[in-house]
């Protein structure tokens, strides 16, 4: 966890750590392009869930369960209870949509607690000039997912109501019997309606992003009184590191849990016939 690579300041390594593995999606640059060590996290974590999940899957018996079979079936009733919450109707999809959504948001949020330099460096040494270990600090991540979440939402209530999810949308509160005052608030809400399909994948974005990315920038300004095994900043940066990790650690989980838990709300509220 050096805070000095090749004698540059710590301004410099702190640039350093923001850069992303751009790739221009056209030769001759431009605005557009990939993050690279953002889809690669991304995909190897969600990788990673699916092989621990089939994993204990696989092992499980039907006896006293070991401590691995323990734990993926205590988080299994516990995401399922806060679906049933939420939701009373069927949860044979929404179940393991919140399964999925919990613990692959909490996987990338852990790689935020793992060493600063960990990971870059041993990118670096394969040839990545920078790379950023915490998919959910990247806020094309956390807007991905949750647009994916109001299409979602959008395709649900389409599917549970047909054309009645657009006209309760129009009519609400009134009845189909009060055309007049049905007609005179249509505008207004359908303003609601579009306001609230902007602020719901907005506030779950940022709230997700703004957590974990302020949670990765102080473990580089700690980081940074690491620079020298001799420097007397060296004892007290590793006692905050310490610190910070037990404190990033709840939060990482309170973030995912409330990621995965607006998630399955907004597409439960979606499909309510009332």
């Amino acid at each position: 966890m050096s805070a000095e690579a090749g004698g540059e300041s710590f301004t410099a390594y702190i640039q350093h750590h923001l850069t992303y593995w751009n790739a221009p999606l056209t030769h001759a640059g431009g605005m557009a392009s990939l993050h690279v060590d953002t889809l690669v996290m991304s995909v190897l974590l969600g990788g990673l869930v699916l092989f621990w999940f089939w994993w204990f899957a696989r092992r499980a018996t039907s006896g006293v369960p070991g401590k691995g079979q323990a734990l993926v079936e205590l988080a299994l009733e516990f995401v399922d209870g806060q679906v049933k919450d939420a939701w009373h109707g069927s949860r044979t999809f929404l179940g393991p949509l919140a399964l999925t959504i919990f613990f692959w948001v909490l996987f990338m949020n852990l790689m935020d607690v793992l060493p600063v330099d960990l990971i870059p460096a041993a990118a670096e040494a394969g040839g990545a000039t920078h790379f950023r270990p915490v998919p959910t600090a990247d806020v094309n991540m956390t807007f991905g997912l949750s647009l994916t979440v109001l299409l979602l939402t959008i395709f649900f209530g389409l599917k549970a109501k047909g054309f009645r999810y657009f006209r309760d949308v129009v009519s609400a509160p009134f009845t189909a019997n009060n055309i007049f005052m049905q007609v005179l608030l249509a505008p207004f809400n359908i303003l609601m309606f579009v306001i609230e399909m902007i602020t719901q994948p907005v506030s779950l974005a940022l709230r997700l992003f703004g957590n974990i990315f302020a949670g990765d920038l102080l473990f580089m300004l700690v980081a940074g009184l690491m620079a020298h095994w001799l420097s007397l900043w060296y004892p007290l940066g590793v006692l905050g590191y310490a610190v910070w990790s037990i404190f990033e650690l709840l939060i990482i989980l309170i973030q995912a849990f409330i990621f995965m838990y607006l998630s399955i709300t907004y597409i439960a509220m979606a499909q309510e016939h009332h």
